[in-house]
């Protein structure tokens, strides 16, 4: 009897560095259950301590290193993968709080797969039967709605990028680079289906990294118990630093917001905009101490108008709660 959604075979390393990407995520044979999102032998879920905001979006995320092949660590960077590498990153809404009539979506997979030394991205869409994703290089809007940890209902216009708006977060100079992934950001434990561990261990016990580094930890943005300034810069650092850092598509701008940068005008205090107009309200600075109201930076991640809005992309909602948190570090300088 064959099981709906079940995917007969392993990971499928000729598709993966096939130059022509295969129309269905099936047939890379990253999941053994492709609706339950159950990962094939040798594919490994991870999480980050401070993901990416997109619009309230839950992330499911997967690693994949071939046989043999292991990444090189590089301090305050991404770890440096082998060909033949994928990172996996779907995006639903799960809709699993205890109040929701709402069904789990699944609605777009993401890949980056290394092959020749370089990064390419590719995004699959879910179909409405959920038990598999189709290649999509146009993009697409996705009009659905999600249950919010409060148990209410909320819509959204859900906006997979096409193949060149994943550029905008994933371009360093010109090559694509994954951002979550870095040492710091993965040092903390995850639940496995039979053992909770540190993922970095578990990822040295795999023979994928090496096990005699010591590793730095990012600050949790989201905990209200550490300093106010850490948690600032690290919301900082994972939703705005891909792109203000040097080399970044934001260079240009001299707002650095990555969270090594220790000068206090590349953060944006008392920082002049490139440019005045619209996007900065005439305000006079990226951030005036003290005044959240008169500061560019959170008058742009407030707005949802394309012109003027940060992130440019990603997002069709607004984060509260990061909002919330950079006024608050403001007012507090």
């Amino acid at each position: 009897m064959t099981i709906p959604g079940l995917v007969y075979a392993t990971v499928n390393d000729s598709v993966v560095l096939a130059s022509k990407m295969p129309k269905k995520l099936s047939d890379f044979g990253f999941f053994s259950n492709m609706k339950l999102q159950t990962p094939q032998d040798g594919v490994l879920p991870y999480d980050l301590v401070n993901p990416l905001f997109t619009d309230y979006t839950d992330k499911l995320r997967f690693i994949y290193i071939p046989a043999g092949g292991k990444a090189e660590y590089k301090e305050n960077h991404v770890f440096d993968f082998p060909d033949g590498s994928a990172l996996i990153k779907t995006f639903a809404y799960l809709n699993n709080t205890v109040e929701s009539e709402l069904e789990e979506q699944l609605l777009e997979t993401r890949l980056l797969i290394k092959k020749g030394g370089a990064w390419r991205n590719i995004s699959y869409v879910w179909n409405a039967e959920q038990n598999d994703a189709f290649l999509n290089i146009a993009g697409k809007t996705i009009n659905t709605s999600f249950v919010t940890d409060k148990g209410s209902i909320r819509e959204v216009r859900y906006r997979v990028p096409n193949i060149n708006q994943c550029k905008e977060c994933h371009q360093s100079g010109k090559e694509i680079k994954p951002i979550g992934p870095k040492a710091r950001n993965l040092n903390h434990d995850y639940d496995y289906e039979n053992i909770s561990m540190n993922q970095l261990d578990r990822w040295a016990d795999e023979s994928w990294i090496d096990s005699q580094i010591s590793y730095n930890t990012m600050p949790d943005w989201s905990d209200a118990s550490i300093d106010l300034d850490s948690r600032a810069r690290a919301y900082l650092d994972i939703n705005c630093g891909h792109c203000h850092i040097p080399g970044g598509s934001a260079d240009t701008t001299g707002l650095y917001l990555n969270f090594t940068e220790d000068r206090s005008e590349h953060i944006g205090i008392y920082k002049k905009p490139v440019a005045a107009g619209r996007a900065s309200n005439n305000f006079k600075y990226s951030i005036k101490p003290g005044a959240p109201e008169e500061s560019i930076m959170p008058y742009r991640m407030q707005s949802r108008d394309p012109g003027i809005m940060m992130p440019e992309s990603g997002r069709f909602l607004n984060h509260d709660e990061g909002v919330a948190l950079i006024n608050k570090w403001i007012k507090s300088m």
